[in-house]
């Protein structure tokens, strides 16, 4: 399941950056220049990174997400390879009788499991397509939370824009130290999550 943990990574980063971009657009003023808009005001920074592979390695709500969509991927493939196996003892108990099978009966079982394979096929089908709704309705409640929280907290302190960093896909490729309120961010989303299970 690490691909799972790596594709809602990647897909939250981009989430993350569209977000903060369409916050940017929101935010321009037509008569003020570019420098004077990312300027701070006095000591204050307005423009402020997080950490996302730090967020989503240490936000519990990622962190149960991660493990509702494992659990749900283990469940379908244990059944999916339970009925493949049953599927494949059928097949083996006739290939051992088929020699002593009349010609009709060999071919009605042969459509018989041909029809079987097909099933089996279409349900295989049926189970991953029914993960990745899962998987992408689960990354858009995640992004969700994360953006408005984000909103909020940015209105609260006084940002005009919160970037975010991650080494798999370093759209920032520095931030001071003094920028990254990744731990607060963190700390506040698990305290919000922590009162919603309640």
């Amino acid at each position: 399941m690490k691909t799972t943990a790596s594709i809602l990574t990647k897909f939250t980063l981009g989430i993350l950056i569209a977000g903060s971009i369409a916050a940017c657009n929101q935010n321009k003023t037509a008569d003020k220049p570019a420098s004077a808009a990312a300027a701070p005001s006095g000591d204050k920074e307005t423009i402020v990174y997080v950490n996302s592979d730090s967020l989503l390695n240490k936000y519990d709500y990622f962190k149960d997400m991660s493990k509702r969509l494992e659990d749900k991927g283990k469940a379908s493939q244990s059944d999916l390879q339970a009925k493949g196996q049953a599927f494949q003892r059928e097949v083996a108990e006739y290939q051992k009788n088929a020699a002593t099978l009349p010609a009709d009966q060999r071919q009605t079982t042969e459509q018989r499991l041909q029809r079987k394979q097909q099933e089996l096929q279409g349900y295989s089908q049926n189970a991953n397509a029914e993960f990745q709704n899962a998987q992408a309705s689960e990354n858009t409640k995640l992004y969700d939370k994360i953006a408005d929280f984000t909103k909020g907290y940015a209105k609260e302190k006084g940002y005009k824009l919160v970037l975010t960093y991650s080494k798999a896909n370093p759209t920032v490729l520095y931030g001071d130290a003094s920028l990254d309120v990744t731990a607060d961010v963190v700390k506040r989303l698990n305290e919000a999550y922590a009162k919603d299970k309640k």
